[in-house]
């Protein structure tokens, strides 16, 4: 390991240990990202612009994707907030 265990989280038995509200924040991040992308491919769904066909179904099916990302991503974050709350 390159960087000191303490920039990492805890070392417990060789192995790091992190809190739910770092995956939390983690998971957080990444929907973000894939709520930036969802916008993006949308614009470029609907502006006008000679999009060949083929780009478009790329477009498309890469949006499907990552509406299903976001669901799962929003899921996992819903189970971690509902865990710390207990």
């Amino acid at each position: 390991m390159d960087k000191p265990a303490w920039l990492f989280g805890w070392v417990l038995a060789g192995r790091l240990m992190r809190g739910r509200g770092w995956i939390k924040a983690l998971r957080q991040d990444d929907a973000r990202q894939v709520r930036a992308r969802i916008a993006d491919l949308e614009h470029d769904l609907m502006a006008i612009t000679p999009q060949g066909r083929h780009r478009r179904f790329e477009a498309g099916y890469e949006l499907r994707n990552a509406k299903f990302r976001l669901e799962c991503l929003e899921e996992c974050i819903a189970g971690i907030s509902e865990k710390g709350a207990r």
